[in-house]
């Protein structure tokens, strides 16, 4: 009888509390928490790593990585989430699968990075870039592999992977650079005065030019005149390269540029105010964070300006521990963009986590500050 009084008495508390955390777990967020677990509407932490943003139609899509719990090669394919705030997202499936046929450039096990997707308003169609090695072969590929679809969500159709732009030279190289004779083996020992100069002038260009150019991080950016880019990091990681997108965004137009050759800058991300387009990326550590560098330039095809790191504060030369992947606007708020970054964790790439930052501006330029919780009202 004791007992069952006892029952009848915390059942209703036992009840209540179930109720107040089931409440709780699905109150929608109205805050960014940078660096903490990121639920879906499943409850799910967020699986769309080295991700990238397309506004459609009143909504943000969130592509990305699908992790594992022990490796970074893709076993599933690039994940698509959506959201009407951008602090609430909605699973939406598997947007691109890897193929299960051993054949294809996308086979399970392959490397599927840093995904980005375009919509063409001239083909109606939605185009998805991504960063792509071969299974089994390490990043000795350096690909970029492009896939297509009719809707935003998927399923996307894989059309083809390749090396950037072969036959052509970049349009910043002098013909004096193009003549030279340049042979990677008599440059074996790096980083020294010669072997700069070499890279300087086009060393990996030349090496690379009848297959193409290596391609491995990279982001895609569409200009206010629907012109399209492929910006990526290219010459084993030296240096980046900017390459005009044909009108149908399938591919490149012949037309790209090298920027600060052997500076080893690797995770684009870019954005353009008042006319000015301002790049963040980082340095070539692997999986470990480094600082930031930031660049600027008025014309999309340079000069490019080298700017200090816009991180400051505690943890700034590790950009937070973390390395950028997109940069996003706000839209309805003027001068708003997120600085989409990913905290890796490489033993259990699955719970890597999201650092999302306001990009505020100070003099002119832009400054990420942390906040351990921030919202969209950071932005006046």
């Amino acid at each position: 009888m004791i007992a069952q009084r006892f029952f009848k008495i915390i059942s209703p508390v036992l009840l209540a509390c179930v109720a107040f955390f089931s409440v709780q777990m699905n109150a929608a967020n109205k805050s960014f928490y940078p660096g903490k677990q990121w639920p879906d509407d499943k409850g799910v932490h967020v699986n769309a790593h080295g991700g990238g943003m397309l506004y459609y139609q009143g909504k943000y899509y969130w592509f990305g990585e699908f992790k594992s719990e022990t490796t970074s090669s893709a076993l599933v394919g690039v994940t698509c989430y959506s959201s009407s705030d951008l602090y609430n997202w909605k699973n939406k499936g598997i947007a691109m699968k890897v193929s299960d046929d051993e054949k294809s450039d996308i086979t399970k096990g392959c490397i599927i990075e840093r995904p980005k997707v375009i919509y063409n308003k001239k083909t109606n169609k939605f185009v998805m870039w991504f960063h792509l090695e071969m299974k089994g072969q390490g990043y000795a590929a350096a690909r970029v592999g492009v896939a297509v679809s009719n809707q935003v969500t998927g399923p996307y159709k894989f059309v083809r992977s390749f090396r950037s732009n072969p036959g052509i030279y970049a349009a910043n190289m002098t013909d004096e650079q193009k003549n030279m004779s340049l042979d990677v083996k008599n440059y074996e020992k790096w980083w020294t005065p010669e072997w700069y100069k070499a890279v300087s002038d086009g060393l990996f260009t030349k090496r690379d030019l009848k297959e193409g150019q290596m391609s491995r991080d990279m982001t895609i950016f569409v200009d206010d005149n629907g012109k399209a880019y492929h910006i990526y990091s290219s010459e084993e990681n030296l240096t980046l390269q900017i390459a005009e997108l044909t009108d149908d965004y399938l591919g490149h137009s012949g037309k790209y540029i090298r920027i600060f050759p052997g500076g080893h800058n690797e995770a684009p991300s870019i954005f353009k105010k008042d006319g000015t387009y301002w790049m963040i990326t980082s340095g070539c550590t692997g999986w470990d964070p480094n600082e930031a560098r930031m660049f600027s330039a008025k014309n999309i095809w340079g000069p490019w300006e080298k700017h200090s790191n816009p991180c400051v504060g505690e943890d700034a030369k590790l950009t937070f521990h973390s390395q950028s992947t997109y940069i996003q606007k706000v839209e309805g708020k003027k001068d708003a963009y997120i600085f989409m970054a990913d905290r890796w964790t490489p033993k259990h790439p699955i719970e890597a986590s999201y650092i999302w930052l306001p990009i505020l501006f100070e003099n002119g330029k832009p400054v990420l500050k942390w906040y351990d919780q921030w919202n969209l009202n950071v932005f006046k």
